[in-house]
């Protein structure tokens, strides 16, 4: 690894550049216009999510706000737990815990920096981890095993069966650094009560861990204060989604990335919700006046991502859509189940406050349904997985077509991505499947990929 790198603090070098960015709207127009030559290495980031307007500026104050807490924790006397996006934050949140999300993390990474994360992905390897691996947690993964970042207290994962090398990540880390480790059950049914029965006691074991490592009991007034605020982001996400039915699309693009960034960092807090009311205001504003989502121009296709999306310096997926004209329907990343969510049928979670028992348990339901959690826990073809929500979600949202993208160590999703996309093509959906690395560009660049992509649009004659 160059020594350049450990100048600084990967966890500080994030915080310092979104805390910097959303301060760039502080001063006047001239002012910012000034300042961007300056930022050259994450001005690619500045302006497309300065351009949305209230929501980028309170998107970028909102991963500067987390970020901030994750370098200051222990300076503030909290601990920090490892863990992954498949684990809701807000159980962290209401004990006073603050969560190192690594795919988060490592996306953040890939967006600012020119060189992305691979230098930390290739020091994992030399720490004797698999080159193997999903490249979503390795990127930030070996910030953290070469000291570079703040040192989690414990690690907390929710992913065994539905992703291995997600699970390995952290279990190696865990015996790495030899730190407490707790790993929860997927529930294999959704809908089941056994199943869910299993899983909530499972959730309850999780919280006397956390009791254990922090020596504080859950506070059943400041978990509620946190499903209260995580209930008004669910009320706000259904609304936004509901809006990207209507064709064209009044939600802008870049909108499904705002919501799982601050969804797996702040959700349960009012960062997150104050981002998603901006939003949502913007959306029905152009719903109203029969505009489109696009900064300029007009929706000429609608794409479904049906699995998560790529990654790199300055946002280029998102850059090319606009430029064709391609509205982004979101893809598993941004699906909550929430039951009202225009898409959740009868596997949907509903949130209550009534008691305490009753808020850890609607707590382990909304867990058992994050993105991975719900799609890739079995066959791809089974009641409540990925062919069934693909399926429902390009019928629901009028897509003309469907993109998947990963990375090579998504060892669940490659063995039945093909069967996937059979069967995707079958009900007249136009599927592309991409051979890229979402996190790291050396598998493929990001100009191969765009060219993957503009001759399936070719070809399929879609947005001509």
């Amino acid at each position: 690894m160059r020594a350049a790198l450990s100048e600084y603090n990967y966890d500080w070098t994030l915080y310092a550049m979104f805390s910097t960015a959303a301060n760039t709207l502080n001063g006047s127009r001239k002012e910012y216009e000034r300042m961007l030559p300056r930022v050259s290495t994450f001005r690619g980031i500045i302006e497309p999510v300065m351009a949305t307007g209230e929501p980028g500026k309170l998107f970028l104050q909102g991963m500067g706000e987390y970020l901030r807490r994750v370098v200051n924790a222990h300076q503030e006397g909290k601990k920090l737990c490892l863990t992954t996006f498949c684990q809701a934050p807000a159980l962290f949140w209401a004990m006073d815990i603050v969560p190192i999300l690594l795919e988060p993390m490592t996306v953040a990474g890939t967006l600012v920096h020119k060189g992305g994360t691979s230098e930390f992905m290739d020091y994992c390897v030399e720490k004797g981890f698999t080159e193997t691996s999903c490249s979503s947690q390795r990127g930030a993964l070996g910030a953290y095993l070469c000291g570079l970042a703040e040192p989690p207290d414990m690690v907390v994962i929710d992913t065994p069966g539905i992703c291995d090398t997600n699970a390995n990540s952290f279990s190696f880390f865990a015996a790495h650094e030899n730190i407490p480790f707790y790993q929860l059950n997927y529930p294999p049914e959704l809908t089941a009560d056994r199943s869910r029965e299993y899983h909530r006691k499972d959730y309850r074991n999780l919280i006397a861990f956390l009791e254990e490592q922090t020596g504080k009991k859950l506070d059943p007034q400041r978990l509620a204060g946190v499903i209260a605020e995580m209930e008004k982001q669910d009320r706000l996400i259904c609304d936004i989604q509901d809006l990207q039915r209507v064709v064209p699309s009044p939600v802008p693009i870049i909108y499904n990335f705002f919501i799982y960034a601050l969804r797996f960092t702040m959700g349960g807090r009012k960062e997150a919700t104050d981002m998603l009311a901006a939003m949502l205001e913007c959306a029905m504003d152009n719903a109203a006046n029969g505009r489109s989502g696009f900064l300029s121009g007009e929706e000429r296709a609608r794409g479904l991502f049906v699995y998560i999306d790529h990654y790199s310096m300055n946002l280029p997926l998102w850059m090319f859509l606009e430029e064709k004209g391609i509205t982004h329907l979101g893809g598993i990343l941004d699906r909550f189940y929430q039951a009202r969510a225009p898409y959740a049928g009868d596997a949907g979670y509903s949130l209550s406050m009534d008691s305490l028992d009753a808020m850890i348990d609607t707590l382990a339901d909304a867990n058992s349904r994050l993105p991975m959690v719900k799609q890739i826990r079995g066959p791809y073809d089974a009641r409540d997985m990925w062919l069934e929500e693909a399926l429902s979600l390009a019928k629901l949202y009028n897509a003309d077509f469907a993109v998947y993208s990963g990375t090579p160590g998504c060892r669940n999703t490659w063995g039945m991505v093909k069967l996937l996309a059979r069967d995707l093509e079958k009900a007249g959906i136009p599927t592309l499947v991409l051979n890229s690395d979402a996190f790291d560009d050396r598998v493929e660049s990001w100009s191969n990929t765009k060219h993957r992509i503009e001759e399936f649009l070719e070809v399929r004659r879609i947005a001509g």
